[in-house]
């Protein structure tokens, strides 16, 4: 209501590995996002934690950063802090069949699941959100209709979520037949264990994403994906 300048530092986004099933993070971009006035943003690496939380200090209003356990893909952190402008994602990867767009820690599974696409001759896209509130509308909305379809990944539940936020604003201009798919988690308990291993279970790894990709496009269009690509060995 006062819309002061308050940063809000959430750990433990997503899986939270042994730390217990009551820690686990994902409803937080649900209720953050109802809240008027609140920038809610979400790193892909290390780097990129160190220019949100400098954006967010220097924000003038409410603003969260939510970051997952543990370590990150492994970023170098010796840059200067640089101001990200609030609501600008960025385009990872370029691809024309279909778009992965991910939110923090997704975004390193939605390059590799673009990487083992592209071995099957499928050129994928891959954006980084880096901001579920104010969605960067523009770049989402171009990268949809130049795309064969949108995947949406996070890890939160759907209900509320970044990617019913995708949806929503493709449906304002017309475009929510892109969207193939919202990649989140379920509505219930999750048991807690190595990150590596639930991301695996859930489908929120880059083989995961990649099979759902490789579905989804059969569905679409069994002209493009060969018989013999289904499914990526290792996958769900």
């Amino acid at each position: 209501v006062q819309n002061l300048p308050v940063t809000f530092a959430l750990d433990r986004a997503g899986f939270v590995g042994d730390d217990g099933k009551t820690h686990q993070g994902f409803i937080d971009l649900s209720y953050l996002r109802a809240l008027p006035n609140m920038v809610v943003a979400a790193p892909k690496d290390e780097a990129e934690l160190r220019d949100l939380l400098y954006t967010g200090v220097n924000h003038g209003g409410p603003f969260a950063l939510r970051y997952p356990r543990g370590v990150g893909p492994g970023a170098p952190t010796d840059n200067p802090m640089r101001a990200i402008p609030v609501g600008r994602g960025e385009v990872l990867r370029e691809g024309s069949d279909i778009a992965f767009i991910g939110i923090g820690q997704t975004v390193s599974a939605c390059l590799d699941a673009a990487s083992q696409l592209g071995e099957h001759g499928i050129d994928a896209a891959v954006v980084n959100a880096r901001f579920v509130k104010p969605l960067d509308e523009h770049l989402i909305v171009e990268v949809a209709r130049r795309s064969g379809g949108i995947i949406t990944a996070e890890e939160n539940v759907r209900a509320g979520g970044f990617g019913e936020a995708v949806l929503a604003l493709l449906a304002d201009h017309g475009l929510a037949d892109k969207v193939l798919a919202l990649r989140t988690m379920p509505d219930a308990i999750v048991d807690h264990g190595p990150q590596t291993t639930f991301r695996a279970v859930y489908g929120l790894d880059g083989t995961g994403l990649a099979e759902l990709a490789l579905a989804k496009l059969a569905f679409a269009d069994p002209g493009k994906v060969a018989s013999e690509s289904l499914p990526i060995a290792g996958g769900q």
